[in-house]
């Protein structure tokens, strides 16, 4: 019989989506809730008929019930708030990005590895339906040998500078936005060494006296040749996401091509027998499973399938992916990629990790 797994939600602004999963789950109970903010905890309660929250992260820590804690505070502290989910024995879903640096990862993995505790990244994207679908229809060969692959993230995402704390130090359209389209790469090509890439902060951006980089493009390369162009932009007008998905993954292989992305669920395939035109695939009737409240701000459908696959790898004894190490990967990329736009030259990964005296 499959463990029934309960969950403490820490951070109810995003925990929103968690909320709503772990209540429809069969593999799920909802422990308790947990945020600063008082009156938003009432909210939540009011919102899903749960009658039980609190104040302190440590007092839900200490509910030996509970086995999973679920990471949706501000960035910055994720790394603090795994640390202490795993010293109190529990296992973690954290949402993206898992850190905001490298600086705390060998903590990280010491904690980890000593405690035997589950830490789960939920990058949400891969588990929307027609990104879903594309990494089923790879892994059952209909591609057959990946050439290239071609991510983006496009947003115009100005009401973001408006926000008081994309002017704190340490703010990046990269952590907040951009992450979800390296993943997308990293997924498909996990060897990836080199990186180049360039970016530009534009004038929008300036205007609210920020420099940090708007308009980003990179190439990243595998050990074996194979490369992701990865693309982001967030402070320009867009065509909209009927005409380009905001999140978008084009995988070009030897027996065929495919394109799916977000938050149209629409899927494009052209598999062998070679056709000219491609097959669309689409799945509306998923919408309101995936965007639950307040039209497509947020997608719970997506933390829905996560939480049920973490469930089900947990009870079947498998590592629920990507993990920390995956993580810590990622964001080894994403300092690389910082580090080719300030030098205009390749960066390479094993660099990066040997100058961190990280081992993976």
């Amino acid at each position: 019989m499959s463990k029934k797994w309960n969950l403490g939600v820490l951070g109810l602004g995003e925990g929103r989506s968690i909320i709503s999963a772990a209540q429809r789950s069969e593999l799920w109970t909802l422990g308790n809730i947990c945020d600063l903010n008082e009156e938003l905890c009432k909210e939540r309660c009011q919102e899903f008929g749960f009658s039980k929250y609190t104040l302190s992260y440590e007092e839900m820590l200490q509910d030996k019930d509970i086995d999973v804690i679920g990471i949706y505070t501000p960035d910055q502290l994720h790394a603090k708030h795994i640390k202490m989910a795993l010293e109190a024995g529990k296992h973690v879903i954290c949402t993206k990005p898992l850190m905001v640096s490298l600086d705390e990862a060998n903590e990280l993995l010491e904690v980890q590895r000593r405690t035997g505790k589950a830490v789960f990244v939920g990058q949400s994207s891969r588990y929307f339906e027609p990104i879903k679908r594309q990494r089923e229809d790879y892994d059952a060969g209909k591609h057959g040998e990946l050439d290239s692959i071609e991510t983006h993230y496009i947003s115009d995402a100005r009401w973001f500078l408006e926000k008081n704390w994309s002017h704190q130090a340490g703010f990046s359209w990269m952590y907040n936005f951009m992450i979800h389209a390296v993943d997308l790469a990293a997924w498909y090509l996990p060897d990836i060494e080199d990186v180049y890439g360039v970016g530009v902060t534009s004038e929008n951006t300036k205007a609210y006296n920020l420099t940090v980089p708007d308009t980003m493009k990179f190439i990243l390369k595998d050990k074996n040749g194979r490369s992701a162009a990865v693309n982001g932009i967030y402070a320009l007008p867009t065509l909209g996401s009927a005409v380009e998905q905001s999140i978008s993954c084009t995988l070009r292989g030897t027996k065929g091509i495919s394109r799916s992305g977000y938050p149209k669920l629409k899927y494009y395939t052209n598999f062998q027998p070679i056709q000219k035109t491609a097959e669309l695939h689409t799945y509306d009737e998923k919408h309101p499973y995936y965007f639950r409240f307040e039209q497509e701000s947020h997608h719970a459908g997506e933390y829905q399938n996560y939480i049920e696959y973490f469930a089900q790898c947990m009870n079947n004894g498998a590592t629920p992916k990507p993990d920390l190490t995956e993580g810590i990967h990622t964001l080894a990329i994403m300092e690389a990629m910082e580090e080719s736009m300030k030098t205009g030259m390749v960066t390479k990964i094993s660099e990066v990790l040997k100058r961190r005296n990280i081992s993976l």
